[in-house]
């Protein structure tokens, strides 16, 4: 294993490998979603998942777990016959590091991924919350102003603190209809005086080279918008085009979709759920949080996001997470 777990630490993942076979594991599905693994630490988004905390998060769920392919999860789920301790990786939005980076780890370990993507942003495309993050990335000076986007002036004195303003602006923006939005986010660009630099997203090769590994290519719409703020005949558009447009660029068939942002209820609703199914989807994910059990919607499997930062806790919030039912109040 590339990362030494130490003796201790692998006694307790051991444990908790048979807590999960004891307590729920059997017959319940852990999703991972990951967005980014960036090829070294970045000192503004200090949490992100990086190449090295990647390598030894799939080392401890090839050891410890039995990763499937997602289509194959789905199926055994409804027909009652997963395997303990089953698990999938997922990645949304396609950025680039997704194939450079993560691809690399996967196969070293024989790890099977889905990877969700938008294809608005393919080929040179720019996701607006990445725009923003690297506009206060760039601002100069301590202090930036926001009053433009009515918000007040944020320190960004220190890494920690640009990013705290980073995700100000983010969530002020997010539910802006996508045109105000898309205004303000070239408004901020002005403020902080911030130049974009080569595109963070995949290229449609990239997307071929991932389908070629053996990976699953799934939908993410076209531009990623909050589908719940679509009406019905551009929400459909967004989900059927992109499906229609990465089967072009894969060469295969594309059955599997994420909701974008992903919350049940708030982002998308029971009727873009039966849009999924129409334009020809398998299955589909949420960002509920949870593990999918024997009866649930699969199409709207839930997701967690491994946020921790050392082997042992990343193993016992699996556990917790396997033993927690996803929860879809209002989708």
């Amino acid at each position: 294993m590339a990362h030494k777990l130490g003796s201790l630490a692998s006694l307790a993942l051991r444990g908790v490998g048979s807590l999960i076979a004891r307590t729920g594991g059997r017959g319940r599905l852990s999703i991972l979603v990951y967005h980014r693994v960036l090829a070294r630490a970045d000192a503004m988004f200090a949490g992100e998942v990086d190449a090295a905390v990647f390598g030894w998060q799939m080392a401890l769920l090839a050891e410890h777990f039995q990763v499937l392919p997602l289509p194959e999860a789905v199926r055994r789920l409804r027909d009652g016959t997963l395997p303990p301790r089953a698990a999938c990786v997922t990645f949304d939005d396609g950025y680039a590091d997704n194939h450079d980076v993560a691809l690399p780890i996967l196969q070293k370990w024989q790890l099977p991924a889905t990877f969700f993507v938008a294809t608005a942003y393919l080929d040179g495309g720019w996701m607006w919350n990445d725009a923003v993050i690297e506009a206060v990335r760039q601002a100069p000076g301590q202090h930036l102003d926001l009053a433009p986007l009515g918000l007040p002036a944020c320190s960004i004195a220190t890494p920690r603190l640009r990013r705290k303003a980073a995700m100000t602006v983010i969530a002020r923006l997010k539910y802006l209809p996508p045109d105000r939005r898309q205004t303000d986010v070239w408004r901020m660009l002005r403020l902080a005086s911030a130049k974009l630099p080569a595109s963070p997203m995949m290229s449609s090769s990239q997307v071929r080279a991932l389908h070629s590994a053996g990976m699953e290519i799934g939908g993410h719409t076209v531009s990623h918008p909050i589908l719940a703020g679509l009406d019905s005949a551009a929400a459909y558009a967004e989900i059927a085009d992109g499906k229609a447009q990465l089967e072009q660029i894969s060469g295969g068939a594309v059955q599997l979709f994420a909701y974008p942002n992903g919350k049940p209820g708030k982002d998308y609703r029971h009727e873009h759920v039966e849009m999924v199914k129409r334009s020809g989807f398998a299955a589909a994910v949420s960002t509920a949080w949870g593990a999918a059990g024997a009866g649930g919607d699969s199409f709207q499997l839930p997701r967690f996001t491994p946020w921790d930062g050392t082997p042992l806790r990343f193993g016992l919030r699996l556990l917790q997470n396997a033993r927690r039912e996803g929860e879809l109040v209002g989708a």
